[in-house]
């Protein structure tokens, strides 16, 4: 099962977030003829290379040197930690459009196109895991193959921080988009995966930008690219994938895209992803968009988020979405979000909004939730709101919300 890794605790069958390692030269790699690998090497490698003379009285040493030259050649010779797999390299050093359209229009049976890209910092690790154990990732259903026993010492396919890109392609169509942590090794099912080395993060962007904007088609598999292509651009770094995003959430494009890439906006993009979020729940005219928005604003890291999210539960126009607010408000916790939910339901003009309010408090940790709807119960002068209280009160099954109605029930 894919899934990404939990930064504390890891279970088995949790989703992943990618870790900044990178993927081995798998032991099976077809070796490169040494005339090729000589044009390749530098020229300290194409000194230690052994000739054809050298091969028979030295075979030990000729095995050794020619894993020391493979070290040495550049990233566009080496291929990604993928398994079961006919592996053939190519070129995107001209620019990746034109490759992969080329490989598109001339793909009918199922393959694979594939490329590295630099990832954003953090803790995250794409993979396949079980029993909190990197087993791997099978992109043609199950794992089948083996772990593979990666040389001593890793090959690393792409300076720090890459990730691997991969489209499914079959019929001169594009039927998957996946991504997965460097390290992760991959089972392709016996097809062929064209790696496509010397990838410009922005031509990667690009391409995904294109399955990112389909329109509606009403085909199932075509459209369910789209949430892959913004999820994979956030993982990118670099400014070209925030204006990508930040392109995606304007008025002038469809709702579904706009929500899609808030989200990612919160959770991947840190300072500038907070800045474009704040702007969207303060002057987005999209009920919705702002909704979205205020989520993303719960699983953003940024300091300000919290303020932006207490602001729009206070003054948004939108009942709904002050409501919703005050609910996200709650899985932060904490004093500032307590006293927001609080003043909510005082000085809130909509009953529905306080009743909102009041459910977030039974989503408060319980030592502050039950003591302060107690306190609701107890003082609140809406009858509509007081019965809300001993509502979450009675669900909480705290010995002091029971203690509290007994007296109710007593009188």
């Amino acid at each position: 099962m894919y899934q990404e890794k939990p930064r504390e605790k890891p279970r088995e069958a949790s989703r992943a977030t990618p870790r900044t390692m990178h993927p081995t030269i798998d032991t099976t790699i077809h070796q490169a003829a040494p005339t090729a690998a000589h044009q390749g090497a530098p020229t300290a490698a194409r000194r230690a290379a052994p000739t054809a003379a050298h091969r028979a009285p030295h075979r030990a040493v000729s095995k050794a040197l020619w894993w020391i030259l493979l070290v040495s050649l550049p990233a566009a010779a080496q291929q990604p930690r993928i398994v079961n797999a006919k592996i053939e390299s190519r070129s995107a050093a001209a620019g990746l459009d034109g490759v992969f359209r080329g490989l598109l229009s001339g793909q009918t049976g199922p393959a694979w196109i594939g490329y590295a890209a630099p990832m954003i910092a953090g803790d995250r690790n794409m993979c396949c895991w079980n029993n909190n154990a990197c087993v791997g990732c099978g992109l043609e259903g199950p794992k089948t193959a083996a772990p593979s026993s990666a040389p001593t010492g890793p090959v690393r396919l792409e300076g720090p921080g890459s990730f691997v890109v991969l489209y499914r392609v079959e019929q001169r169509n594009v039927g998957k988009i996946r991504s997965f942590s460097a390290d992760c090794e991959l089972d392709a099912g016996g097809l062929t995966v064209y790696w496509l080395t010397g990838v410009r993060p922005a031509q990667s962007i690009a391409l995904l930008s294109s399955f990112a904007t389909l329109p509606d088609s009403g085909v199932k598999e075509r459209d369910k690219m789209r949430e892959p292509a913004v999820s994979t651009i956030a993982l990118h770094a670099g400014p070209e994938a925030d204006q990508a995003l930040e392109q995606f959430v304007a008025p002038n494009q469809p709702e579904s895209l706009r929500q899609r890439s808030a989200f990612w906006l919160g959770s991947a993009r840190g300072r500038r992803g907070y800045e474009v979020l704040r702007r969207l729940v303060r002057d987005d005219p999209s009920d919705r968009v702002r909704d979205k928005a205020l989520f993303a604003l719960s699983v953003s890291p940024e300091p300000g988020a919290l303020d932006a999210m207490i602001e729009t539960a206070k003054g948004d126009k939108s009942t709904h979405v002050r409501g919703q607010a005050l609910f996200w408000l709650a899985q932060r916790a904490g004093t500032k979000a307590a006293g927001a939910i609080t003043d909510a339901i005082a000085n809130d003009p909509e009953t529905e909004v306080k009743k909102r309010a009041v459910f977030a408090l039974s989503q408060l940790p319980k030592d502050d939730g039950v003591r302060l709807l107690i306190e609701v119960a107890r003082t609140n002068r809406n009858p509509v709101v007081r019965k809300q209280a001993i509502f979450w009160l009675g669900q909480s099954r705290d010995p002091r919300a029971l203690d509290y109605i007994e007296q109710i029930l007593a009188h």
